[in-house]
């Protein structure tokens, strides 16, 4: 059966556009944190090191409970986990309005490190139930409209994050993010997501827990194809992580002749572009499911080289550096929604919240050290942002290569991959 078009799917499919509507407010209002956070370490702080530790403290925090949280995703209804992590978030995102000098700083890294385990529950959940909300012809139209959805609460939401810590302050910008919870929360509680059961799931949660954690991870280890594309989206983060998670934001705050917020905002909105062109490029150009495996590899050299022109060029022309940040996100694009797709078509529905959760562990954990060591090279050494550029995309691009030659013996046949 042919795919449905983008409008098709979410005018067709009732649950679908609910779960994605739901999605792109929360995510719209998070930018808004996130662009205020940043404003207020700069501020108080002016520590290039603390925006890496920021960074750090969130995906260790969205890695930390992930083997549970899978697990959880699994167990209950997925539909609850986001709800309950929605409503969670628009009550801990208030408390950021009490953050008023250096002094609160360890309390602010603390309170947004809960807001990402909360999210963290939030994405697996939504990773998980997707295959069971739209066909598998589908598969590819609603990742990619996703993740282009993501890319565009990106970037709009850094610029008017940029725009409304600019004018109005980062109150406005962290009351704004807690509304988009609440907003998001409407419309999931309509939503209908059907959810096959594991049998090992009803014995008592605590006696059980463990076991069927272990369980998920076999799961990954038995099929050599599966294991590799499980550390996809972390062999682009080991390096990317640092690129966007730091270099990126240094790059916004010593923009000449504008505001750091708006430089957070601009650069941001580069990547987020990027991120959203990526998935429906590769929707439309990488039709043979095949090659997906080797692509996502050679996807990461893709973005490492355009991330490596942006250092050779840096200060040569603003717009040709936001042009090269595009390029290089839309190839992580691409390769975070190929697998992504790989991993929702090779498992099974009832244990696809623990896989998921490995995937996102995996990741969360490059990210974090990435963004530690970049943060830390730029406190305490005399590295430039342009030589930090050059030396985190080598650094991924030698992680792609490493990608795409990792053999796992079992290659399916056309037939057996989708």
């Amino acid at each position: 059966m042919a795919q449905n078009s983008y409008f098709e799917l979410v005018s067709r499919n009732k649950d679908f556009r609910l779960l994605w509507i739901a999605a792109v407010i929360s995510m719209l209002g998070e930018w808004f944190n996130t662009i205020a956070l940043f404003f207020l370490i700069l501020e108080y702080t002016g520590s290039e090191f603390l925006l890496g530790i920021l960074f750090t403290v969130r995906m260790l925090s969205f890695a930390l409970l992930q083997p549970i949280i899978g697990l959880l995703a699994d167990r209950f209804n997925r539909k609850t986990l986001m709800v309950v992590s929605n409503l969670a978030q628009s009550v801990l995102a208030l408390g950021f309005l009490f953050v008023d000098g250096p002094e609160d700083m360890v309390w602010m890294l603390g309170l947004s490190g809960i807001m990402m385990m909360l999210h963290g529950s939030y994405m697996t959940a939504e990773r998980a139930a997707l295959p069971n909300v739209v066909a598998e012809e589908d598969l590819a139209t609603a990742n990619a409209l996703d993740a282009a959805s993501w890319s565009t609460a990106l970037c709009i939401g850094a610029m008017l994050g940029g725009v409304v810590v600019s004018v109005w302050g980062v109150d406005a910008a962290f009351i704004i993010d807690s509304m988009t919870f609440l907003v998001g929360t409407l419309f999931l509680i309509r939503l209908n997501i059907p959810q096959e059961r594991d049998v090992d799931m009803d014995g008592p949660l605590f006696s059980t827990a463990f076991g069927n954690i272990v369980k998920g991870w076999k799961r990954i280890r038995m099929e050599p194809r599966l294991f590799r594309i499980v550390f996809a989206k972390a062999s682009w983060n080991i390096a990317g992580g640092g690129l966007a998670g730091v270099f990126l934001v240094l790059m916004g705050a010593d923009l000449t002749g504008f505001g750091a917020a708006f430089g957070f905002g601009l650069f941001f909105f580069a990547r987020g572009l990027g991120t959203g062109l990526g998935p429906i490029l590769a929707r439309s150009v990488f039709t043979n499911p095949v090659r997906w495996p080797s692509l996502v590899g050679q996807l990461i050299v893709v973005s490492g080289f355009f991330y490596l022109l942006v250092g050779i060029t840096l200060d040569i022309n603003l717009w040709l550096t936001v042009a090269l940040v595009v390029i290089a996100h839309s190839a992580s694009g691409a390769n975070w929604v190929l697998s992504t797709i790989l991993t929702q078509q090779w498992v099974e529905d009832e244990i696809r919240g623990r896989v998921f959760s490995t995937d996102m562990l995996i990741l969360s954990l490059a990210f974090s050290l990435s963004t530690s060591v970049a943060g830390y090279l730029m406190e305490y050494t005399q590295l430039s942002i342009q030589y930090g550029l050059i030396l985190f995309a080598g650094l991924m691009m030698c992680s792609g290569i490493g990608f795409t030659l990792w053999d796992t013996k079992d290659t399916p046949t056309q037939e057996s991959a989708v």
